[in-house]
């Protein structure tokens, strides 16, 4: 098998593209008179100051997130959520009509949609009855044309960890592409992030973001890890100002602030372990899944029936029945004490 390349499997044009360059790529100082991007010299209509585009590139946040990841600077990318990441390293690396993904459903559904939208082939690769990789069959899927391997771990909507060997061996058999690694939910696992091997697998991409954990979901803020190279290629595709100035300034915010995270986190896996062990008293339960994420994919002997009655009642879960190897289950969200405590007693009220 050829070594990994990445300079190969990149889309030569997107390789050969020159950038937009904005007014904050030419000078990139803090002080000045600043008459070259056209913004507003009087101020905002709001109490606060946004009439100056933002940092380009949020050096002064991946500058202080660099260290809690265990990664240098350069290879962090930011993103409109994880999707702005997913979106375009597919339209990076993917052509058209031409190449392929494989992802393992159940599993996150964007990595389909972005793939549809860019007329991308995906090949499906099942997971096992207990939620892990095929690997040998994963191996077996890959042609030429395929670019990118999509491996969701804390998975969604099973919640569990993937084997961390299996990923290994996608990541030792693929030079071809690019194996991503979404760890969306890594806050909630005992297993450690993919970051840290980074350097030792070249095609490896890790995802993840500050929606969960952090509670910054609506700030829309997902990371992408990568080398150095392939970081650049995604911020000389993406729009030139992708993550706005409030934003940047709440994610500078949390980030002074990170050691409340933890405390966050523990208080989630404490009410994960509560609801867990009552959900899975009640009769029409038939199986509450281990899960390393900050919900339950819980298994009911009427699943439609349980979430209308619980929409009655006010109390919205996720619906998975329909998804493949997810048969009658419900994804619940670990909620406060309270929160969990009205659901349990809605649960316990169907006859």
């Amino acid at each position: 098998m050829p070594p990994f390349n990445l300079s190969n499997i990149i889309r030569p044009h997107i390789r050969d593209l020159v950038p937009y360059s904005s007014a904050r790529d030419e000078y990139t100082g803090k002080e000045g008179i600043f008459l070259d991007a056209n913004e507003n010299p009087f101020g905002s209509v709001v109490s606060s100051p946004f009439n100056r585009y933002p940092d380009p590139y949020q050096q002064e946040i991946k500058q202080l997130l660099a260290p809690l990841k265990g990664v240098r600077p350069g290879q962090i990318f930011l993103g409109n959520g994880s999707d702005e990441a997913i979106d375009l390293l597919i339209r990076a690396i993917c052509r058209p009509g031409i190449d392929n993904i494989i992802i393992m459903p159940p599993t996150y559904g964007m990595y389909e949609v972005s793939a549809g939208i860019n007329d991308v082939h995906v090949r499906k690769v099942t997971l096992t009855s207990d939620f892990q990789i095929d690997t040998e069959k994963v191996l077996e899927s890959i042609d030429p044309a395929t670019k990118i391997i999509w491996v969701c771990s804390p998975n969604n909507p099973t919640g569990n960890a993937i084997h961390p060997e299996s990923i290994q061996a996608i990541l030792d058999g693929f030079s071809g592409g690019i194996v991503v690694v979404d760890e969306a939910y890594i806050d909630f696992t005992s297993q450690p992030s993919w970051t840290t091997l980074l350097d030792e697998n070249p095609n490896l991409v890790v995802i993840q973001t500050f929606s969960k954990a952090w509670g910054l979901a609506s700030l829309r803020t997902g990371m992408c890890f990568a080398s150095e190279e392939l970081i650049g290629i995604l911020n000389k595709i993406k729009p030139p100002y992708n993550i706005g100035g409030p934003s940047q300034l709440l994610l500078l915010e949390a980030l002074q602030n990170a050691g409340a995270v933890p405390g966050m986190v523990q208080d989630i896996l404490e009410q994960r372990q509560v609801l867990s062990e009552e959900i899975a008293r009640l009769p029409q339960v038939l199986k509450v899944y281990p899960s390393d994420a900050n919900f339950l994919l819980v298994r009911f002997r009427d699943a439609r029936g349980t979430m209308q009655h619980l929409i009655d009642e006010k109390i919205i879960v996720r619906d998975r029945s329909k998804v493949v190897l997810c048969e009658d289950c419900l994804r619940i969200t670990v909620g406060t004490a309270a929160e969990n405590e009205a659901l349990l007693a809605s649960l316990k009220g169907i006859r």
